[in-house]
């Protein structure tokens, strides 16, 4: 995940809620990689992740240096990474995880609405990209997509979405999500935590 420079040193609850969620998606036996990131968002990552060493949940670092750096300390080519990008011209399939690629590059914050090409700034590098198909998803929709495809080898055409999911918390209190998520059948997969904080955030903003 290469993270936005324009990101705030303070990272925002609902980053943290979903980051965290990311490691749960992956799995054990993927590893979560944050780069660029500010010292002080390194700082707050790490000690988030220190706090909940769930073995079932993937190990993720917090790193200051760039994706580029860190793809030369590990000794991973360019061709070996695939940037997801919404603006590529292939979609994610179960193929591309036959090892073709090593890693899965998520560029930027995603979950802006609108969209921000924030990836532009990865693609111009040369990465081989895929994208995940024509509707902004969550960052941790996005890593749970992927996993999904390239793992345990679905297509995006058989795996259930909702779209612009209602959040209901009571008669009079609701949000529309402008996002795609995954379906557990009947309601959009949330990171733990995260309904809470929008009926918060919601409450917020009817204070005088």
């Amino acid at each position: 995940m290469e993270e936005d420079e324009e990101t705030p040193k303070a990272i925002p609850t609902w980053v943290e809620l979903e980051y965290m969620h990311m490691r749960t998606l992956a799995g054990a036996d993927a590893t979560v990689h944050f780069t660029h990131l500010s010292q002080s968002s390194c700082t707050t990552l790490s000690t988030l992740f220190a706090q909940d060493a769930d073995a079932s949940k993937s190990p993720a670092y917090a790193h200051s240096k760039s994706v580029l750096e860190l793809m030369e300390e590990r000794g991973v080519p360019l061709e070996k990474v695939c940037l997801l990008d919404p603006k590529a011209d292939k979609e994610l399939s179960p193929e591309d995880g036959d090892g073709r690629f090593e890693w899965f590059l998520f560029g930027g914050i995603l979950g802006d609405d609108p969209p921000r090409d924030r990836t532009g700034e990865l693609r111009v590098l040369g990465f081989p990209g895929r994208h995940l198909g024509p509707v902004q998803m969550t960052t941790d929709t996005a890593l749970g997509v992927t996993k999904i495809v390239v793992a345990d080898k679905k297509r995006l055409s058989d795996i259930p979405f909702i779209d612009f999911p209602t959040i209901v918390f009571n008669a009079k209190e609701s949000v529309e999500m402008p996002f795609r998520y995954i379906s557990d059948g009947k309601n959009p997969i949330l990171p733990p935590g995260m309904r809470a904080h929008l009926q918060e955030d919601l409450n917020k903003s009817f204070d005088f």
